[in-house]
């Protein structure tokens, strides 16, 4: 669903991203993780079509990302670590809104709305402008708004924050689920032990290369260790440990 082929980004004479190349299936749910500067943030707004790679290519569901954005981007979701909103905009205008632009028909939308309101505690907010809501649940709305038109890829930097622990689990649990019914998933974390709980596989970058690839234990055995948590194997990786 995801396919990256030499992948590279430079900002001046930095290289940020390296001839990154990576596959990941329909229904994976794939996680990012690296120290500051590692290239996530740039591998995400090439992914996202937000920047122009000086080499490689990106495919969603077979779309290059480049060559046939719309296409491309009409499968995907993205939900960046600060979520832009209109402010003046209600929850629910803004939830409206998002649905006019995948042009969805009018009653399946507010199907899908009223349900994914409920789904995140968002319905007692439905009414209220974004500008006075707080940083919780403007991140449930921004997920929340994302999945309305049931995209083929989700792909979210932090998806935890501002979240209590109440409403991480709700958004772990929906972002699991989908992933088991098809969605592919790509997340960006600093947060070791929700990638742990959550991830199918892990890649780890460094210096725009990723380091490691793998399930839990593809990346012990890649590492030879037994029972190690991620937190461990990420410091030792990266050296820091």
């Amino acid at each position: 669903m995801i396919e990256i082929e030499d992948l590279t980004m430079d900002y001046g004479d930095f290289r940020a991203l390296d001839s990154l190349s990576l596959s990941i299936p329909q229904g994976e749910f794939f996680a990012f993780l690296g120290p500051n500067g590692a290239g996530k943030t740039t591998a995400i707004k090439l992914l996202t079509g937000l920047l122009e790679p000086v080499g490689g290519r990106v495919r969603l569901g077979g779309f290059d990302i480049q060559e046939e954005p719309l296409k491309a981007k009409a499968l995907m979701a993205y939900v960046p670590d600060v979520a832009v909103f209109y402010e003046k905009l209600t929850a629910l205008e803004f939830m409206r809104f998002i649905a006019d632009i995948f042009e969805m028909d009018e009653a399946r939308s507010e199907a899908l709305g009223e349900e994914l309101f409920a789904k995140f505690h968002l319905a007692s907010c439905a009414h209220q402008r974004i500008e006075n809501l707080s940083l919780g649940t403007r991140q449930r709305l921004a997920i929340a708004t994302a999945l309305l038109h049931e995209p083929k890829v989700f792909i979210i930097d932090e998806p935890m924050v501002g979240l209590d622990p109440v409403h991480a689990r709700i958004v772990k649990k929906e972002l699991k689920q989908r992933s088991r019914e098809g969605m592919t998933v790509l997340m960006s974390t600093h947060l070791l032990n929700v990638a742990e709980e959550l991830a199918d596989r892990i890649g780890i970058l460094h210096h725009g290369k990723i380091i490691a690839l793998g399930t839990m234990d593809e990346l012990r055995a890649q590492n030879a260790v037994q029972g190690q948590r991620l937190e461990e194997m990420f410091l030792g990786m990266v050296g820091e440990g």
